[in-house]
């Protein structure tokens, strides 16, 4: 059915996406963030103030050459030095944020159930085994067929070798056979249908000022809700 259609895969964008958008305490995160720095001689404002400054500056890379980072470059750009053991206070404070709307494990299964396959592709500092983790403790991560994480490769969205990258984590060659859904119209809509993609939007976030990037792409469908979306491949179907 989906071969014979063109349809072989639906793509998500993570946070804002299958989670649904918190709005964040930044300068909090970078508190968080900054007990895990070791044999710093600044106070925890100073401290805080590099961890908040480096994030600008990791996140603009991202925006503007579609750079992707790691969380161990935050510490690197602020030029302090951090024990990757000591991020519970960074991982605890982002925890509530990180839970999978109800609708993601029927959605997911009704698009597996077409014969489609499921993928994850999200920018990201955090390590594959968080994001994993929170798939598993929400009980879907047996139905992810292939996902791929920013701060494992070299490039974010809009970057196309991303949107690339996630087709071929799903085992598909042709960007055009996959669909795409994210929640931001620079990095996953003019993204994806940049890369070739079709691309579906989910407009409920409120995205940084910082964050937004040169063009806002044009969406082949919008969903208010995510349990939508089968509804949506059926009629490309």
């Amino acid at each position: 059915m989906a071969d014979s259609h063109g349809v072989t895969a639906v793509i998500f964008d993570w946070g804002g996406t299958l989670t649904r958008w918190h709005d964040v305490d930044f300068h909090a995160e970078s508190f968080a963030l900054a007990r895990a720095v070791v044999d710093s001689h600044h106070d925890d404002d100073e401290i805080s103030a590099r961890l908040m400054a480096a994030g600008d500056v990791v996140w603009g890379r991202s925006r503007d050459h579609q750079q992707s980072a790691t969380i161990a470059d935050l510490f690197d750009e602020a030029g302090l030095d951090h024990d990757p053991e000591l991020l519970s206070a960074y991982y605890e404070f982002w925890e509530p944020h990180t839970t999978t709307d109800p609708e993601v494990g029927p959605m997911w299964e009704a698009l597996r159930s077409r014969g489609l396959k499921v993928g994850v592709l999200s920018n990201t500092v955090w390590p594959r085994a968080w994001h994993r983790g929170f798939f598993e403790r929400d009980g879907v991560l047996d139905l992810v067929d292939g996902d791929v994480y920013t701060s494992e490769v070299p490039w974010t969205k809009p970057s196309p070798e991303a949107f690339r990258a996630a087709a071929e984590a799903v085992d598909v060659d042709d960007l055009a056979r996959c669909v795409y859904v994210g929640d931001r119209l620079f990095d996953d809509i003019w993204g994806a249908t940049n890369a070739g993609m079709k691309a579906v939007h989910v407009p409920h976030s409120t995205i940084p000022a910082g964050q937004v990037g040169h063009t806002e792409g044009t969406p082949h469908a919008v969903v208010q809700r995510l349990s939508e979306i089968p509804g949506v491949i059926d009629r490309w179907l």
